[in-house]
């Protein structure tokens, strides 16, 4: 990557990371990546104000997914809900280490997050991923009332893999006209497993989500059918054939994701669609700096999300 063409705030952050070495042993590096979040969520300051629950929701007779259900202590009644879905490449992450991030987030925006642990790809690969989060989905709606949930305002969103997982539900809620979403927050989502764009070559340092890393990972998920002519949209979005009657989507990504020309792409589509659409283009900014804690470049693209969600669902 071209150190000038990165953010300067940015620059210190990316010479900091170690190479992300994740697929010469898998297990390895989720055991690794996992106990890291941990010690830094130790340093942390407790997040006030927000409760937690777990749950085990029925996917199939054979198959049941965890979830956490965090509700604003300080609201009463029905709240609106987003179902949030962790990113990872569908081969990494997990509902606890997102723990910390979705807390904020429901302490800023109000509302109930339902946050899923969706079965990893190479041990599960497509549909499993999906199918848990639709799954989900449809729990929320079913128990809604009991949940102290508003069925009316349902949000999906999520971030990277979790983002293009995101979009996939929606397109599936949209089919199935089972559950009706009412907006979605992608942050830089992973969208088409061709990775055949431009930016789709641009992106080999190892220090960040790189060509390499997308490519295994699509493979992980996908299996015999990476980047065939049967992938199906629901894993890969930018496959989709009809994008219309699709909910209010709020998307953002770095200038120097190899995602930004996927991403593109699809808003565009979205738009063509009659999809109301508010996408944006982080310039010098690299693949998830949202979540870098300490850059106000990431704080402000945070809260630009945590506006969209608010406006949308309050």
């Amino acid at each position: 990557m071209n150190i000038n063409l990165v953010n300067p705030e940015l620059v210190p952050f990316l010479e900091s990371f170690p190479p992300l070495d994740i697929w010469s042993d898998l297990p390895g590096f989720r055991n690794k990546y996992a106990k890291h979040i941990e010690d830094l969520s130790a340093e942390s300051p407790v997040i006030e104000g927000v409760d937690s629950a777990d749950y085990e929701v029925d996917v199939d007779l054979l198959t049941r997914v965890n979830v956490r259900v965090y509700r604003p202590v300080d609201r009463e009644g029905h709240l609106p809900a987003m179902l949030w879905l962790h990113g990872g490449g569908y081969c990494l992450g997990s509902i606890q280490i997102d723990d910390e991030f979705v807390r904020k987030m429901v302490k800023i925006i109000g509302c109930v997050v339902v946050s899923v642990n969706y079965r990893l790809a190479p041990e599960n690969r497509f549909p499993g991923a999906l199918d848990d989060a639709y799954a989900v989905l449809r729990w929320i709606f079913r128990e809604a009332n009991g949940l102290s949930i508003d069925a009316d305002r349902l949000a999906v969103g999520g971030i990277s893999a979790g983002a293009g997982l995101a979009a996939g539900v929606a397109l599936a809620a949209r089919d199935r006209g089972e559950v009706k979403l009412i907006f979605q927050s992608l942050w830089c989502p992973m969208l088409d497993d061709r990775n055949n764009y431009v930016s789709s070559y641009a992106i080999n340092d190892p220090r960040v989500w790189s060509r390499d890393d997308n490519l295994r990972a699509w493979q992980a998920y996908l299996g015999k059918d990476f980047n065939g002519n049967d992938t199906s949209p629901y894993a890969a979005p930018c496959r989709a054939k009809e994008l219309a009657g699709l909910p209010p989507v709020y998307m953002r990504v770095g200038s120097l994701d190899l995602f930004l020309d996927e991403n593109t792409a699809y808003a565009q589509r979205l738009v063509s669609a009659g999809v109301q659409t508010d996408f944006a283009v982080v310039d010098g900014a690299f693949h998830a700096f949202e979540m870098l804690p300490d850059a106000e470049l990431s704080r402000q693209v945070r809260a630009g999300h945590f506006a969209a969600i608010t406006d949308a669902l309050f």
